[in-house]
This record gives structure tokens, sequence and C-alpha cells, in this order.
């Protein structure tokens, strides 16, 4: 099965040589389950032709907001929407969890609440999940399709389904600890409060659920549709 990772941000430089760009975390994150993939860095205008280039698709984090004037956000929403209506699998990460809903008519905007930063927990379809956090955007009006599936405090729409087609998460099963603390170093000093990336460090040796997520995002992708 060949799944189309469309890369809407880049790792910082530093980070590169360790852990590869953004586009390179989902093999690693989805690896066994005999995939094959292919990069379409749009955060570089490069697009696929359409939805039928790949036959499931994952859109990556960014360090862009789904809001902001850039000219590969319209024709990323109009891939959305095409990848919505064949009804190909379609798995949004972070950035990605925010363009998918405000493609399909959702609401993304700079939180007032500030920054989720590291290992955060969220209740998911009746359990708890942890996974890192990275972000300070969020989904705050839910397109009329979307469900949800995840959430806490922070957090009301973290976990996103949209029929049995599309599957999204605000945090980054991706990220490891070690890539967490690379970003607190190159992109949160200045950025995220002091406070936040003490916590965040100090919750670095906990375990996550990152696992348990790929298989999930694994199963979704593949599963049977009508």
């Amino acid at each position: 099965m060949k799944i189309g990772i469309v890369q809407t941000g880049h790792t910082p430089d530093v980070l590169q040589d360790e852990f590869g760009d953004y586009d390179a975390l989902f093999p690693k994150l989805l690896d066994g389950h005999g995939f094959d993939f292919e990069t379409f860095a749009v955060v570089d205008n490069v697009f696929p032709n359409g939805a039928d280039d790949a036959d499931g698709w994952v859109i990556t984090g960014s360090r862009h907001g789904a809001y902001d004037d850039l000219p590969w956000i319209a024709p990323l929403e109009a891939l959305v929407r095409e990848i919505h209506q064949s009804g190909k699998p379609l798995i949004g990460v972070c950035f990605g969890h925010q363009i998918i809903a405000q493609a399909l008519g959702g609401k993304v905007e700079k939180f007032s609440g500030g920054w989720a930063v590291g290992r955060t927990e969220y209740d998911y379809d009746g359990d708890k999940v942890w996974l890192n956090a990275w972000h300070q955007d969020q989904v705050v009006q839910l397109p009329d399709q979307a469900r949800v599936l995840g959430r806490n405090a922070f957090c009301e729409n973290a976990m996103l389904a949209y029929g049995d087609t599309i599957w999204t998460v605000q945090a980054h099963p991706e990220f490891s600890n070690g890539f967490v603390s690379g970003l607190m170093r190159t992109r949160g000093k200045g950025v995220v409060p002091d406070n936040l990336m003490r916590a965040a460090a100090n919750r670095e040796t906990a375990p996550d659920d990152n696992a348990r997520i790929a298989r999930q995002m694994a199963e979704f992708l593949k599963k049977e549709r009508a």
C-alpha cells in the first residue's frame, strides 16, 4: 500500500542529521506494516497530481499556521477536499489535524490559553493515552461532519474523525522525547514560556503511547472500506 506523505514543514536544520526531516518521522513510526511511502513537500510547492497518486495519505506537522497567508495553503485545502471526496484514508497530525478541519469548514486559531508542550494526557475513546504535544494553534470550531474522539481540559478537539476515512490528532505520535527536547532547544526559547519547557523536560523520561497510536493509524489506513 502506497502512502503519500504531505509534508507541510521542515525539521530545524540542527536536528536533521539526528532525526531527519518531518516526512522521515512517519515511515519510522509506521515501520513494519507493509507500507511504501512517497513524499510530496507541499511546503516547497511540490504537490501530487491528485488523490489517486497514493492509496492513503498522511499530512504532517508544521511550524506554520493553517490560517497563514501562504501560497500553498489554498491548494492544500483543495487536495484535502479531493482526498475526502475520493474516499481514500487520510490522517492528519498537528498542522495536518488543523488544515483538514479548516478545509472542511472548521476554524483554527492561535489558542488564547497558550501552549501545550511535551508528554500530555488525553482522554481517547474512553481510555487514557499519553502523547507528545507541541502546539499553540487549535481547532476551535468543528466542521459539521467531524466527531470528537479525544480531548483534555486544554484541548477540547484533540482527536477527530470524519466518517470512516479521516482520522486526525493534535498531538505528535511521531515525536520522540528526544525530538521534543530538540525542539525546545531550537524553537522553544523565547517563544514557549520557560515554565512549560521546564515541566516538559521533567516528563521526558516517562513512557508514551506512540507505538499504540501507530498501530491504530496503520490499521486505519489499511482497513477495508465499502
